[in-house]
């Protein structure tokens, strides 16, 4: 199994190119189930988690060719299939976004229970409860949901309990094809939600309410295809944004969006990095001043991102003073703690918060990836660290990260992949 090797103490400068979304791609990528026709998707980041999606959209008779530098081609002229086998969708809880196409178009649908990172239980039951009320029939049996729409769906107005951006993104993309208008009400504000609406709005159908959490779909008879470029990556954004202030580097942040990525970047600001808005992207930089310790709380968007989560408790590691992290999304999301004390961070977990005391320096030492954002942490914090980290089981930032050496690397990180 691949490890990621890292020789800390170096500041990061130069640029970095920010790719397309995962998170706006895959919902994407699902929703293009929802014609018969040709959807070009461009900026598509060239990821483990893309390819896991194009092979169990495969599974439905989609052709999804990889044209390269980013473009895609996406045909499902006919569905010939409507089963989401375990061995995919265990790979990517993204996975389950299919439910609701296929539902839609074909009335019926068969999705394994999904996987993917090991940070809560994330259950679907809210994509389920919706879709009842747009009448489907569903059943959990043998680790899967069977459900079926004999009749198609109808729109309604769903209320959902807890903020969702997948249930957001299911329901959404049901109802594009579903006969009337639904409402759907505390819906998730994410740009990524956005990007999906902006897809199905060229796709044909007539969607209100952007932005807000409040979204009314009035259901197409038929979608077309289209082509859609994918929005900039802010996960990805934030993350080597937090490089350049962890190295006390200097970074530009080519092609970032500044709209969608400010929460992600305030706490950074509040340390005492430097953070320009420019006409091409986002320059980041930290000199010779210390850390602050900030204290941050995730929150459903426009709030801080859960997904920033462990980048920023890897840049309070180091801060003067100390920083209360609180994490209100998911459970079990401080997996990466433990590593992060291995090299030396000063962290202690109460329930949903991490007491961060920053310490003066990190030193290298062999750890763990857990998940994704984890895994990325873990990088982070190597970059800064003294001496030799070793990050094992790396497979995660693949699913997640487009070219992580090779772009750190280009402004001066010494970090090399070890084939396992």
């Amino acid at each position: 199994m691949d490890s990621i090797l890292i020789r800390g103490g170096n500041p990061l400068r130069g640029r970095i190119d920010i790719s397309g979304a995962k998170n706006a791609a895959l919902p994407l990528m699902a929703a293009t189930l929802l014609t018969d026709e040709t959807v070009t998707l461009s900026n598509v980041p060239r990821l483990m988690d893309i390819q896991t999606m194009a092979q169990l959209l495969a599974e439905f008779g989609c052709s999804a060719e990889d044209r390269g530098d980013g473009v895609w081609d996406l045909t499902t002229a006919d569905v010939t299939g409507t089963l989401a086998p375990y061995d995919v969708v265990r790979k990517m809880r993204a996975s389950v976004l299919v439910l609701g196409p296929l539902l839609a178009r074909c009335r019926e649908a068969t999705v394994s229970l999904p996987g993917g990172c090991a940070i809560g239980t994330r259950p679907v039951n809210l994509h389920i409860q919706g879709l009842k009320e747009m009448g489907a029939e569903i059943e959990i049996e043998g680790g899967y949901i069977h459900a079926t729409a004999p009749g198609g769906l109808k729109g309604a107005t769903i209320a959902i309990p807890t903020v969702s951006v997948g249930a957001t993104e299911n329901l959404l993309m049901a109802a594009a094809l579903a006969s009337g208008d639904t409402v759907l009400e505390n819906a998730a504000r994410e740009p990524e939600i956005g990007d999906l609406i902006d897809l199905l709005t060229a796709m044909g159908a007539t969607i209100s309410g952007r932005g807000t959490d409040t979204l009314k779909i009035t259901g197409a008879a038929k979608l077309h295809g289209t082509a859609h470029r994918v929005i900039a990556d802010r996960i990805e954004t934030g993350t080597y944004a937090v490089a350049a202030a962890i190295t006390g580097g200097d970074i530009m942040l080519a092609g970032a969006n500044h709209e969608i990525v400010e929460a992600a970047l305030a706490p950074l600001r509040q340390s005492g990095a430097s953070v320009d808005l420019l006409d091409d992207g986002i320059r980041v930089r930290r000199d010779g001043a210390g850390i602050l310790g900030v204290d941050v709380m995730t929150e459903p968007y426009p709030g801080f991102p859960t997904d920033m989560q462990a980048q920023i408790m890897a840049l309070m590691a180091m801060s003067h003073g100390a920083a209360m992290i609180t994490e209100t999304i998911f459970e079990n999301r401080f997996m990466h703690v433990p590593e992060l004390g291995r090299m030396g961070a000063d962290i202690t977990v109460h329930g949903a918060s991490a007491l961060v005391r920053g310490v003066r320096r990190l030193k290298g030492a062999p750890v763990m990836a857990t998940d994704l954002r984890a895994s990325v942490s873990l990088v982070l914090a190597g970059l800064a660290a003294e001496g030799e980290t070793q990050v094992n089981r790396v497979y995660h930032l693949d699913r997640g990260y487009e070219r992580l050496e090779e772009k750190l690397g280009a402004c001066g990180a010494d970090i090399e992949r070890v084939k396992g």
